[in-house]
């Protein structure tokens, strides 16, 4: 299934998190905490003005980002956990 966020909304896939600490010690499933880190699927055609004038995306497919720990909403996209955010709620891009 193909899905196209609207608007000033962004679809983010989490990056995987660290199954091992530095020390070599395994984290079960039920001690991780979920990553804010993620790559940016796919981005609307951006916000709009109230004059009607269209405000471009900062961020575009592909872009590693950070955003806040209680970001965006979790969805499943043909069986993968996504999250669909604004684009406010991003704060910024890893290069």
């Amino acid at each position: 299934m193909a899905f196209k966020p609207l608007h000033d909304r962004v679809l983010v896939r989490r990056v995987k998190s660290e199954e091992k600490t530095k020390g070599g010690l395994i984290i079960p499933d039920s001690a991780k905490e979920k990553p804010a880190e993620g790559m940016v699927v796919s981005v609307g055609e951006g916000a709009r003005k109230d004059s009607g004038e269209l405000i471009a995306p900062a961020v575009k497919a592909g872009d590693q980002i950070l955003f806040g720990k209680w970001s965006g909403t979790e969805v499943t996209i043909d069986g993968e956990e996504m999250l669909i955010m604004k684009e406010s709620d991003i704060m910024g891009i890893i290069s």
